[in-house]
């Protein structure tokens, strides 16, 4: 078997170009690991009396727990690894922006209308066969929930023309404006008049907050970030997350923690891009190292490879993974690491022996829904539009609109 697998990492590595870079493509692929690792960590269950499933986070009771989400949250090198392959990307594309932009947007749209549209089908049969209603809306709120992220990189994505030009003349002090704005947001939402402020404000952090890592990547593929600039967006962005805990006091935790009147994420604050920036900065100093190992370990590679061929398989099925085990668990009742409370340090070291369970229900899942990121060629336009129906639908349903 060991033999097996070797040879099958050296001929992935014989046929890598020999122009591809490594260092993206690891990156891509460790931002993407920590997607699942942190929603399968950081989100748990309760039972109630009927045994129906409701989402509990072990943050609510373990607030030392908080520094894990400072590794887990790694969206600042997703969008950054994005800009700078989009601007490769784009560069390379011949033909107007629009026509390179809609391929970009169906890249995106596939999985996530495949994989709404299965839940749609799934819900009524689930509850058919005696799965309560409140375990499947749920179950409905854990799959959307990681969706957010498609609609606002394909907004950032959209603007990639733009950021080109300003990533050209301006370097990584393209960013600044952006951070600037959600400084001046979070001033007015948590400073001194924070009382008078529409609750409403946060929003205008949406964009801007996500927009900053990405604009780091476009001026990095651009050539305008350095070693230099890696640096001082490494300590600028540490010494700016430490002020933002210690003196400003934020909430420690980079997601959401139930119970809690704030939160960092959803929309960005600035601590969040205080991170993206040290992170950011890392990742660009670290880039020759990173793109020597992977050519120098075959072994390290081909799961780069295999990954980052499935992003937004992993990205869209991987709470499908861990309710496909969570659902059959609460027919069985309480059981230790999955539908047990996470309120103690026993969940937490059963969780981890839970993941590699995760993990295989989601390669098993993805071999079946790995077909949503090919181009759909041969499915005609009624059977899109079906799929198109059944989303809005799941999609109404997992936000309570329905």
């Amino acid at each position: 078997m060991r033999a097996v697998t070797r040879a099958l990492a050296a001929k992935i590595d014989a046929q890598t170009p020999a122009h591809r870079d490594r260092a993206i493509d690891g990156l891509r692929a460790l931002a993407l690991l920590a997607v699942p690792t942190g929603h399968w960590m950081l989100g748990g269950f309760t039972l109630d009396g009927g045994g129906a499933l409701h989402n509990a986070s072990p943050l609510a009771s373990f607030g030392f727990f908080a520094p894990v989400t400072w590794v887990l949250q790694m969206l600042g090198i997703f969008f950054l690894v994005g800009g700078y392959a989009s601007v490769l990307s784009y560069r390379r594309h011949q033909g107007p922006a629009g026509a390179w932009l809609r391929g970009r947007i169906a890249r995106l749209g596939r999985p996530v209308l495949g994989v709404t549209a299965v839940w749609a089908v799934m819900l009524p049969v689930l509850y058919a066969v005696g799965v309560p209603g409140t375990t499947l809306r749920t179950g409905s709120t854990l799959v959307i929930q990681p969706l957010w992220f498609v609609g606002v990189y394909v907004a950032v994505t959209a603007l990639t023309p733009y950021c080109v030009r300003a990533g050209r003349k301006m370097g990584a002090w393209a960013a600044a404006p952006l951070i600037g704005s959600v400084a001046v947001v979070d001033l007015l939402r948590y400073g001194p008049y924070a009382e008078a402020m529409p609750s409403w404000l946060s929003v205008l952090n949406l964009l801007p907050g996500w927009l900053f890592a990405y604009q780091l990547g476009v001026s990095w593929g651009e050539k305008r970030i350095g070693g230099r600039g890696g640096a001082l967006l490494l300590i600028g962005g540490a010494v700016l997350f430490a002020a933002l805990l210690v003196v400003f006091h934020y909430p420690a935790s980079m997601v959401g923690v139930p119970g809690e009147a704030r939160t960092n994420s959803h929309p960005p604050s600035l601590l969040v891009l205080a991170l993206a920036a040290a992170q950011s900065g890392a990742a660009i100093m670290l880039r020759e190292r990173i793109g020597r190992l992977l050519r120098r370990r075959p072994a390290l590679w081909a799961p780069v490879v295999v990954i980052n061929l499935s992003a937004m398989t992993i990205l869209c099925w991987h709470q499908t993974a861990m309710l496909a085990a969570a659902v059959p668990g609460s027919l069985l009742g309480t059981v230790p690491g999955l539908t047990a409370a996470p309120d103690s340090l026993g969940w937490v070291l059963v969780r981890v022996a839970w993941l590699p369970v995760f993990a295989g229900l989601l390669i098993l899942i993805g071999r079946y829904a790995r077909g949503f990121e090919t181009p759909w060629g041969t499915t005609t336009r009624a059977r899109r539009a079906v799929a198109g129906v059944l989303a809005a639908g799941f999609t109404a349903f997992a936000l309570d609109l329905a």
